[in-house]
């Protein structure tokens, strides 16, 4: 594209994006802050709710698994759905929905009460989260596009790496005993203030251009991936839970399920709109984008699963001494993310690249200070290279999401989301249960070895950012742009 376009299409593209279209930007924001938040707020809680209504090991595994299994099965059928009945009713339901059920695990007696309430927590979120990415698509265009997806990969990196903290806070001010209930209580004020919001600010429904189709919600289609994502899930989710080697034989039938739903959506697909289309994965910034993004989160989340429990089991910190270790990574990643939503549309993958490197010398950083130190000051040792390495995914999640999603039509922009997001859930279950077994194969025996197992962890979480570093490399040097067309999202 040469500059005399580009420099004509941003004046009106400046004047198009409204103060309004930011505000809803920041509803969507704060309800992703908010159901993003529970994936990573609940882990320091978990000795508070033992205490507190006796919950056993099996149970406080569900209130953990539980909530990432609902919230994966529902993503792309909830992102169809709002593309087909309009996105502001589904994120107000999805909204509505996860403040009760937040009300409702707050207040459980026991952990049947409290797991149900998880799920319905999760399925909600499900709901709730792929309307955001359609919405960024709808509202905005080119570079305002990437800003805004800047600021949604600053909130999803905050808001898991700050989880910990929060955490620790609320159980700090109430207590150990009651203080997991306010890590539940905590997202009724908040979703009670966003609904009224969301009612006012977020467009309507977007008027779908004629494809020669016919658009319903393809529930054949909607059956077979949801059975697939289970069967998927499932053994890293209950991965300790389920002893021996039998739950992995789910991972081939799970395969050849979503085989069939493959077949599936190329025969809907010729009368129908599918759930999805699957000529996305043509394109090699979608498909290259969504693979990254599975293997990236399978090392990003794990880091903060073993962090959490190498500080809080074998450092004996308490929750809010461990959340305030974690949080250096929580710091480098927003302020980086926002940054790297605004020069995307400039540099394209590269930027992708240079954060995974840093990543990964990020993470090796962090074994290395705690191969030096593992004494009670480890938190502080390991400071500035968790900053290093939050910087460096700031750089990856936010431009990534912008550049898979950047040749993606607006009217197919909530199921594209959703499978983007399912990779990412999927990658979080595998890598929490890839790293956790090398973690727990020094910590889980009569003589654990904590500071060995952490560094494991870690390298074993550097190891998978470092497979999504060669996707990136892949896309840079074979991709036939390594930076999103504003003209084309225009269009889009």
């Amino acid at each position: 594209m040469d500059s005399t376009r580009t420099t004509s299409q941003k004046a009106p593209e400046e004047r198009q994006h409204s103060a309004g279209e930011w505000r809803a930007l920041a509803v969507c924001l704060t309800a992703s802050f908010m159901t993003l938040l529970d994936v990573s707020i609940v882990n320091v809680a978990l000795p508070s709710i033992r205490s507190g209504i006796g919950a056993s090991q099996s149970g406080l595994q569900w209130v953990l698994s539980g909530y990432a299994l609902a919230f994966g099965l529902v993503l792309v059928p909830s992102g169809r759905l709002g593309d087909v009945r309009g996105r502001r009713g589904v994120f107000m339901v999805g909204l509505l929905v996860f403040t009760a059920a937040s009300a409702l695990a707050g207040a459980a007696q026991n952990e049947t009460w409290l797991v149900a309430a998880r799920l319905v927590q999760g399925v909600a979120g499900g709901i709730l989260v792929p309307q955001v990415s359609g919405f960024i698509q709808q509202m905005f265009q080119g570079a305002a596009r990437g800003r805004a997806f800047g600021l949604l990969g600053a909130t999803i990196g905050v808001s898991t790496a700050v989880g910990p903290l929060l955490g620790g806070l609320l159980i700090q001010l109430f207590g150990s005993h009651e203080g997991w209930r306010w890590v539940f209580y905590v997202n009724l004020p908040i979703g009670l203030v966003l609904l009224p919001l969301a009612h006012r600010l977020l467009p309507g429904r977007v008027r779908r251009e004629g494809t020669g189709t016919r658009s319903d919600l393809d529930p054949v289609g909607v059956v077979l991936l949801g059975v697939g994502t289970v069967l998927l899930l499932l053994p890293f989710v209950q991965q300790r839970e389920w002893p021996g080697l039998g739950k992995w034989l789910l991972i081939p039938l799970a395969l050849l399920v979503l085989g069939g739903f493959a077949a599936w959506e190329r025969h809907y697909g010729r009368r129908h709109e599918p759930l999805v289309n699957l000529a996305l994965f043509h394109r090699q910034s979608y498909g290259l984008g969504v693979f990254l993004s599975l293997l990236y989160f399978a090392g990003f989340t794990s880091i903060f699963f073993v962090l959490t429990l190498y500080l809080q089991n074998g450092m004996h910190y308490s929750a809010l001494e461990a959340g305030v270790s974690i949080m250096p990574f929580a710091v480098g990643s927003g302020a980086a993310a926002a940054v790297g939503g605004r020069i995307v549309t400039r540099i394209g993958r590269p930027l992708v690249a240079l954060g995974l490197g840093m990543v990964v010398l990020g993470l090796l950083g962090t074994v290395l200070a705690v191969h030096q130190d593992s004494t009670g000051s480890v938190g502080l040792a390991t400071a500035l290279p968790l900053l290093f390495a939050g910087i460096g995914s700031g750089l990856v999640i936010s431009p990534n999401q912008t550049l898979t999603l950047s040749e993606v039509p607006v009217e197919r922009a909530g199921s594209a989301g959703g499978v983007l997001q399912t990779a990412q859930r999927i990658g979080s279950a595998a890598g929490i249960a890839a790293v956790g077994s090398v973690f727990f194969s020094r910590v889980g025996n009569s003589r654990p070895d904590w500071s060995s197992g952490l560094q494991l962890g870690l390298v074993t979480a550097a190891g998978l950012a470092a497979l999504a570093l060669v996707v990136a490399l892949v896309d840079v040097f074979t991709g036939p742009s390594n930076a999103p067309r504003a003209a084309e999202e225009s269009s889009a």
